[in-house]
């Protein structure tokens, strides 16, 4: 063993013979406050990291980094809102019964029928067949609607408004361009409500008032018979009077035969027609013409009037 080495140990013999050792209770103690000590300050650094990582969180979360965000993209399934709401369970509770609407009134006429037209249009008129069609067209002139009654001007009270016109017509079997076989004096009148009925009773009772007319068709002198005719399946109502007299030649002689004119008056709501057949030239038209050419204008004033 060197001389320094025992130098030491003989230093260190002496240091410690000096010191006094403590007593075992103490030394005991002395460890547990030290063992204390560091459980303590262990539970206060893991606080710590706690706390710190969770603030750090919360930073990424709201502030995030300070990068521009990725631009969206579409795709051809459109992607559910996120804010649709999910579909709830089925209640309980029975469904009350849709509110009742009351029911539509029914469809009714464009004009009411206590209201008279105060105008007539073309379109009132009807329109000859094309087999009756002479092309000559018509007229719409002033003048007489019905024939001479004795003086009696049935159906001139409560008038709202009238045309008439003149319509040349042929028959079916005629060629065209040929002579007309007759002719109308075609009238449309209006009336104020509750009057159009008494204008076809007051032409009634004219007719049976006047059973024979001197000098009419142009103050010819020849005298004429009126009589009345059963007529029905016209408007609401009709009246047909058949007017007689001798024919006469191109002198203005009396002929053997006899020329015959008709006249029928139809009544649809406030609104009268009348066709009176005027023939051409002396001649005399048979009534299943006035008949169709009555239809016509019947179902001509219905589609005006709705």
């Amino acid at each position: 063993m060197s001389r320094d080495l025992n130098g030491l140990y003989r230093a260190l013999a002496a240091d410690t013979d000096e010191r006094v050792l403590p007593a075992p209770d103490r030394v005991r103690r002395r460890a547990d406050r030290r063992a204390r000590r560091r459980a303590a300050f262990g539970a206060l650094t893991v606080a710590v990291l706690v706390a710190g990582t969770a603030a750090g969180t919360r930073w990424v979360l709201t502030a995030g980094p300070d990068v521009d965000p990725a631009p969206a993209t579409t795709t051809g399934t459109p992607s559910p809102s996120p804010t649709a709401a999910q579909p709830s369970p089925p209640s309980s509770r029975t469904p009350s019964p849709p509110a009742r609407t009351p029911d539509a009134p029914p469809k009714t006429s464009a004009r009411p029928p206590d209201v008279s037209p105060t105008s007539i249009p073309d379109r009132a008129f009807f329109t000859l067949a094309a087999a009756n069609d002479t092309g000559i067209g018509d007229a719409f002139i002033p003048g007489p609607v019905l024939p001479k009654l004795c003086g009696a001007t049935p159906g001139e009270s409560g008038i709202v408004t009238r045309r008439a016109r003149s319509l040349a017509f042929k028959l079916a079997d005629t060629p065209k361009g040929y002579v007309p076989d007759g002719s109308y004096r075609h009238s449309i009148t209006v009336y104020r409500p509750g009057r159009a009925d008494d204008a076809l009773a007051d032409l009634r009772q004219a007719v049976r008032d006047c059973p024979t007319q001197p000098g009419t068709d142009g103050g010819e002198g020849l005298t004429s018979t009126q009589r009345l005719l059963p007529d029905a399946g016209y408007g609401d109502e009709s009246v047909l009077l058949e007017v007689r007299r001798p024919a006469t030649d191109y002198e203005g002689a009396p002929a053997v035969k006899e020329v015959v004119r008709l006249v029928r008056a139809v009544r649809i709501g406030n609104v009268v027609t009348v066709l009176w057949e005027q023939g051409w030239e002396g001649t005399s038209s048979p009534r299943s013409q006035l008949d169709k050419d009555s239809r016509r204008a019947v179902l001509a004033i219905r589609d005006w009037l709705r």
